[in-house]
């Protein structure tokens, strides 16, 4: 059994949240605090020159982001864990950070004890990457994607957005009919909607009908 501690590397820029999380993994009985950094550039020093088993980072820092850190040590090696610590856990933050090659994300309203999990995870399993959050954002992703339309559904819902019909639509587009309803089945299909009135209060609480491109008149 290997009884060497895992040795951290805790990276904020705010001097009370630095000491208070050293605090916390000092105590745990397998982890101890190699050093501390405040910034992107004094945390890649460090790990130079230590080579951390584990790197805990704020992602919002001075001088950029606790991202660029995690870039530039999984560039190096796949055997760090890389945990990443944000105030601003939303699902942008949550995939931007798995992308990135983090081994863990948690936000800064988690438990302490959530941090020391994310931690000791990262050690055993760097490439691998866990978030309590990431099912409730994939599944928000995948629902997202799943209303997507395509540029024709896009020209065929603001022409129904106008007032037009299947064959009005059909004829402005340069397509059959038959062709122009199964364009507006698609679309009440993808938005969840029975009629063209559920489809375009969907439409324009999703942001829809605001991004959406009108057709080039010919």
């Amino acid at each position: 059994m290997n009884d060497t501690p895992i040795g951290v590397l805790l990276v904020d820029d705010h001097e009370l949240i630095r000491t208070g999380l050293a605090g916390v993994f000092d105590i745990q009985d397998d982890m101890t605090i190699v050093a501390v950094a405040a910034t992107v550039k004094e945390a890649l020093v460090k790990f130079d020159q230590l080579k951390p088993d584990v790197v805990v980072t704020d992602l919002q820092l001075q001088d950029g982001t606790g991202l660029d850190i995690v870039r530039a040590i999984r560039k190096q090696n796949d055997t760090t864990g890389l945990v990443v610590l944000t105030m601003h856990s939303g699902d942008d933050q949550i995939f931007a950070a798995m992308q990135a090659g983090a081994s863990g994300f948690v936000g800064k309203d988690a438990p302490s004890s959530e941090v020391v999990k994310a931690a000791r995870h990262s050690k055993l399993s760097p490439r691998s990457f866990i978030c309590a959050g990431l099912v409730g954002a994939m599944v928000r992703r995948q629902s997202s994607e799943s209303t997507r339309l395509t540029d024709r559904e896009h020209e065929v819902l603001l022409l129904l957005a106008d007032g037009l019909g299947a064959a009005a639509i059909g004829e402005k587009l340069y397509l059959s009919e038959s062709t122009a309803k199964s364009h507006i089945a698609r679309i009440y299909q993808k938005l969840g909607a029975a009629n063209r009135a559920q489809a375009l209060v969907t439409a324009m609480r999703i942001g829809l009908l605001s991004s959406v491109r009108r057709p080039l008149d010919s």
